[in-house]
């Protein structure tokens, strides 16, 4: 995007703004917990690397690093970024005078009512897992390699439905969820079978699905267009359940932990 002859690169401008309200909303704060920086840094340093790195220009060359770039907006950065309870700290960052007209603003949008029942839990795990198949779907896939507008929706709605879902299956405050540890449990559990699935489809089909993919003369390593969507359905197969399975082995913890306690087993924090 070019703004008065100087070029903005959207991701990189989101990031700062979220780098900048963050320092300033710390500033005199004595950090209680600098494992909760940590992993705001490293959820912004995720999108960058998602965005604004070699991954983004060999996404359009490689199906496999595609779906890493996918996988990174919508399991990676999310998680991070709200483990680290940003909320109050950029609220704080915020000049004063614009922090309840804002909040006002919000609150009295003709979007306030939509957005609620979205954030709920069913409608945040089918807007995850939906948003995920959709996107994967040939002709809407083949679109996002043709258009960088595409390409921008596509990673925009991966990167919010990321945050819809995450904040159900992690619940960290200040934010909270209606599902208890069983149910969280499951609903963690679901997501990653529709992106099983989804990685069976890709790795069990007889040819290319994409066809932008499947016309490129040459590609890196001279994987054969299928071979390279065969490797893509491992990624999202393994490295893409990692968070998955942290998440729900914290839930089935948190779920047996009262049980333990019951019997009289010393309880553990985390």
């Amino acid at each position: 995007m070019s703004l008065a002859g100087v070029s903005v690169d959207p991701p990189l401008a989101y990031v700062a703004v979220m780098a900048l309200l963050w320092l300033r909303g710390g500033r005199g704060e004595v950090p209680a917990y600098r494992w909760r920086a940590a992993a705001f840094w490293a959820g912004l340093a995720v999108l960058v690397l998602a965005l604004d790195s070699p991954i983004d220009h060999e996404a359009d060359h490689l199906l496999w690093v595609h779906m890493i770039q996918h996988l990174l907006l919508l399991t990676v950065a999310p998680p991070l970024l709200l483990a680290a309870r940003p909320g109050p700290r950029l609220l704080r960052g915020l000049p004063v005078w614009a922090r309840r007209p804002l909040a006002r603003g919000l609150a009295r949008s003709r979007w306030a009512a939509p957005l609620r029942a979205l954030a709920r839990p069913l409608p945040a795990w089918l807007a995850f897992t939906g948003t995920l198949a959709l996107w994967h779907l040939p002709a809407l896939y083949d679109a996002t390699l043709r258009s960088a507008a595409v390409h921008d929706l596509e990673h925009i709605t991966f990167y919010a439905t990321g945050v819809l879902f995450w904040a159900h299956a992690l619940a960290v405050p200040p934010l909270r969820t209606m599902l208890d540890w069983p149910r969280r449990a499951g609903y963690v559990a679901g997501a990653m079978a529709a992106g099983w699935a989804l990685a069976l489809v890709l790795a069990l089909a007889s040819h290319p699905l994409y066809s932008v993919y499947a016309r490129l003369p040459h590609r890196p390593g001279g994987l054969s267009a299928l071979a390279d969507q065969q490797l893509a359905a491992g990624m999202m197969w393994v490295p893409g359940s990692i968070t998955f399975t942290i998440a729900f082995i914290l839930a089935l913890y948190r779920w047996l932990e009262p049980q333990r306690e019951r019997a009289g087993a010393p309880a553990v924090t985390i």
